[in-house]
């Protein structure tokens, strides 16, 4: 007897934990497919390259858990969290990232994501995390964990109010390219938005910042770590 569609994602008589990973980086989204397929408790449904085609996935299959890179072209992955968890409250959302920023983290908590994990999660780790989310339990990187608690200062997790000069992921990414050099047409095309969009962030940015000019737009990438190094202005 041939095995039906509904079987082929259990194995010994237990259903395997069903994924779908969303990363703009192919090599770093083979790894994560290599790395789940090759565990006997796990499969993977999907990959996407943006956090559209990630909630649509998700939407069409269903899965246990999603893996969502942060800085991802097109729709912010926030925002695709909060959609998944209205429309698909049976998956639970998993950041993996590179971003140790608590501004990223603290919008990681209020999408309703059950891990954060950092890109550098040693693989065995990786696994342990992906079945504790699983099993509803919720996961950090242990570094995350520690920033977290520090943050937090005796308040609880999901309770932390982020400050007034605090920057959304979007209006980090048009920070990090401006700073870089590029033109606000530029940098409308290598995020996927419209230039009114980068506009609009740049000009709140600027204003929660106190900045004026290009010259404080660098001095501040550099300072909140946005950019690694002096820019050639």
């Amino acid at each position: 007897m041939f095995p039906t569609k509904s079987d082929q994602f259990r194995i010994e008589g237990t259903k395997r934990i069903r994924c779908v990973i969303a990363d703009d980086h192919i090599l770093l989204r083979d790894g994560v497919r290599r790395l789940l397929e090759d565990a006997p408790d796990f499969a993977v449904v999907g990959e996407a390259a943006d956090a559209s085609e990630a909630l649509k996935l998700v939407i069409e299959h269903r899965p246990d858990l999603v893996l969502l890179d942060i800085s991802m072209p097109g729709m912010s992955s926030f925002e695709a969290a909060k959609l998944i968890e209205e429309h698909c409250a049976g998956t639970r959302i998993v950041y993996l990232t590179m971003h140790e920023d608590e501004e990223y983290l603290m919008q990681a908590m209020r999408s309703g994501a059950s891990g954060y994990l950092l890109k550098d999660t040693p693989a065995s780790h990786l696994l342990h995390a992906l079945r504790k989310v699983h099993r509803g339990e919720r996961s950090l990187s242990p570094r995350i964990l520690r920033q977290l608690e520090n943050a937090s200062d005796g308040r609880p997790a999901g309770r932390m109010r982020p400050s007034r000069t605090t920057l959304t992921p979007r209006e980090r990414e048009v920070m990090k390219f401006l700073a870089e050099g590029y033109t606000v047409r530029q940098t409308a095309g290598q995020l996927g938005v419209s230039v009114k969009t980068v506009e609009a962030h740049k000009f709140n940015l600027m204003r929660k910042l106190d900045i004026h000019n290009k010259a404080q737009l660098v001095t501040v990438a550099i300072r909140k770590k946005i950019v690694s190094s002096p820019i050639p202005m």
